[in-house]
Formats: structure tokens, C-alpha cells, sequence
């Protein structure tokens, strides 16, 4: 039986790392409804096009996808609507001094479960030029090699 701590990843924004360099992370909560909680848990979410906004003073997540739950009736979730965040009011106050800045933006990069509740881990990302899609690749691909060779003379 697992732990009550244990944490169970629900979704992975992979394209989030290849697209941004990510520069800091935050946990936050969830506003769900019953159906969005019951179809995250199932794992049927997608973070593809999502991204993290202040409006106001509060936090929102726009464009997640959270399937509609096949045993809810007629008071099913939307797929794709606004969801509030949940963090500290200083957490809060500075990113928004942060995303101020030039290029900067918040980028969910997974959800998960912990202690019976669901999370999003935001992260503080700035976009990757096309050189730097690259570089990383050949770096990726240089650590490998360098794996692979130390295991043949191992």
C-alpha cells in the first residue's frame, strides 16, 4: 500500500522543458469541480497549450484540458475553462513582479497528486530560440554518448 505523502504524477508537460528554459518552480492548488477531480485522477489531462496568467491578484490556469468524467451526468465540467491556482498572497506578488519582466512567462509543467489532492507545478520559463532547441540536443546527445561509452569499459 502506498504512503499517504506519496506523490503520483497525473500529467508531464515534456514540450514545456524543449520549448523554455525554466528558470523557477512553484507548487500550487486546484480549484476542481467533483467531475475534474474524478477524470484528473483517471489521468485525462492535457497540457499542451496551457500557461499560467495573473488577472487581478489571483492566479489562473488557461487552457488545460481535463476530459469530461464518462459517470457524470448533466453536471459535467467544461474541457477547457479558466482554473484558479492556488498560492501565497507574497508567492503570488512575486511573480507577478517577475512576469513583468521581459520574456518571461508561467508554464504548467506537471499535476499531480499529493496527500489526496490535486497540484500544479508552475514554472517561471523563458522562451527557447531555435539555436537553443538545438544546443541542448547536442548536449543531451553528447551525455548520452559519453554514457554509452563508459558503460562499454565498464
Amino acid at each position: 500500500m502506498e504512503s499517504s505523502d506519496a506523490i503520483k504524477l497525473l500529467t508531464d508537460n515534456r514540450k514545456a522543458r524543449h520549448d523554455y528554459f525554466l528558470l523557477d518552480r512553484l507548487e500550487t492548488g486546484m480549484v476542481l469541480s467533483g467531475s475534474e477531480v474524478k477524470s484528473a485522477r483517471s489521468g485525462k489531462i492535457q497540457l499542451v497549450d496551457a500557461y499560467g496568467a495573473i488577472q487581478g491578484k489571483e492566479l489562473w490556469l488557461f487552457n488545460a484540458h481535463i476530459s469530461q468524467y464518462s459517470h457524470a451526468n448533466r453536471e459535467n465540467h467544461e474541457p477547457i475553462r479558466p482554473r484558479k491556482l492556488l498560492a501565497h498572497r507574497k508567492e503570488i506578488d512575486r511573480l507577478i513582479a517577475k512576469t513583468r519582466e521581459k520574456g518571461l512567462t508561467l508554464i504548467p509543467t506537471k499535476i499531480y497528486l499529493k496527500k489526496g489532492k490535486v497540484k500544479c507545478e508552475l514554472a517561471l520559463a523563458k522562451g527557447k530560440k531555435l539555436h537553443d532547441k538545438r544546443e541542448t540536443a547536442r548536449k543531451r546527445e553528447a551525455e548520452s554518448e559519453a554514457r554509452a561509452a563508459l558503460g562499454r569499459r565498464g
